[in-house]
């Protein structure tokens, strides 16, 4: 570990609580809506009841009469949409549009409409960033700042990594005290109480914010971090193939669903990306048994829009070092590549950020004030 020279030791205690105090806030702003989207879908209907369908005997419609009904509803926007399988029999179908004129200025921000399965009713339809999960990922996302807003994240990200540097050399328990290091101390005043508090908080989640950080700086700007992965495995760039127009007609959803389904039967439906274009393909996204992604899994199969044959396959099986490392990413910051229980854990960061800011600030006013009780007279 680090010296532990005085100066050392000041160096490491002053960067920590440099840091603490600047960062803190907007740290805990941040975990907070983590915590919050980590379970974004389930909240999604409570806030918004529409998107639940009363119980029905009826079989929900086709692919294609579900996308017929988004596509009557939406006529200005035929072709290019995504299509998601909701993991709820009940809940409607959310359809992206993901440019749509009215947020074109903005990086990312799709039209979302939502479609009843079972009568292709719209039952609800806005702009990304109208609802309120949406908004706070884009305030956990980027600061409701757009592209200026990932880079600030990502910068914010890499000093929560020097933060917890920081706080594991100055916990680092020397002569062996491990026991005294990885606990509450019995019967403590208030101060040590405190400062226990947030020795234990920073120590016991130091691995999962480490990820977090990690994770969310690769995700915020992976145009930078994409280059420096490659330099230690290779990564290419996903297929992009055209249907070969024929003049004839045009499969429907459902058809290109079964030739994506059949290429692996065991996968599940998640996403159907319709052709943007006359020489535009259907994507079939799956998600295979083993996937770490249970929303954005990996394993897509390109489906020609007139003749129904498999274009091109990208699948987790045949990705290289880099591109498995990349497919991580998500599934480890959001916790759901550990099911249940990693979403929890992921969960529970949010609110552990907030005491290490509490117990951190309310240290530091501690000490401040008990330098001023004791400062001499006159001085």
């Amino acid at each position: 570990m680090a010296s532990r020279t005085g100066g050392t030791r000041r160096f490491w205690r002053a960067l920590h609580l440099y840091l603490g105090l600047n960062l803190g806030l907007l740290l805990t702003l941040t975990g907070i809506t983590g915590s919050v989207l980590v379970f974004y879908q389930e909240l999604d209907p409570i806030l918004a009841p529409v998107l639940l369908a009363k119980p029905s005997a009826n079989p929900p419609l086709s692919w294609e009469a579900t996308y017929q009904a988004l596509r009557r509803a939406e006529p200005e926007r035929p072709h290019g949409w995504r299509l998601e399988n909701p993991e709820n029999p009940l809940r409607a179908v959310t359809a992206r549009y993901y440019k749509p004129i009215e947020t074109k200025q903005k990086s990312f921000a799709p039209l979302l409409v939502s479609v009843d399965r079972y009568t292709g009713q719209v039952v609800r339809r806005h702009l990304w960033g109208d609802s309120l999960t949406t908004w706070l990922y884009d305030l956990h996302y980027a600061l409701l700042l757009d592209r200026p807003g990932k880079l600030v994240m990502a910068v914010i990200g890499g000093l929560l990594l020097i933060a917890l540097i920081s706080g594991l050399v100055l916990w680092w328990p020397h002569s062996g005290k491990w026991r005294t290091a990885l606990t509450l101390k019995k019967r403590a005043s208030s101060e040590r109480l405190i400062y226990d508090l947030h020795k234990l908080a920073g120590v016991y989640g130091w691995l999962v914010f480490a990820v977090l950080a990690i994770t969310g700086i690769a995700l915020e700007i992976p145009e930078y971090v994409k280059p420096l992965v490659m330099q230690a495995a290779p990564m290419h760039d996903p297929p992009n193939p055209r249907s070969r127009q024929s003049g004839g007609k045009t499969i429907d959803v459902d058809t290109a669903v079964s030739a994506g389904m059949a290429r692996y039967p065991n996968a599940t439906l998640v996403w159907i990306e319709t052709p943007n274009d006359a020489a535009g393909s259907y994507r079939i996204n799956l998600r295979q048994p083993g996937e770490p992604g249970r929303r954005f899994p990996k394993t897509n199969v390109w489906i020609d829009q007139y003749s129904g044959e498999v274009l091109a396959v990208n699948a987790p099986e045949n990705f290289s070092g880099g591109e498995l490392f990349w497919s991580w990413l998500h599934p480890l910051h959001s916790g759901e590549a550990f099911g249940l229980p990693g979403r929890l854990l992921i969960f529970a960061a949010g609110p552990l950020c907030a005491l290490l800011y509490a117990t951190g600030l309310v240290r530091w006013l501690q000490k401040r004030r008990s330098r001023h009780q004791f400062k001499p007279r006159g001085s």
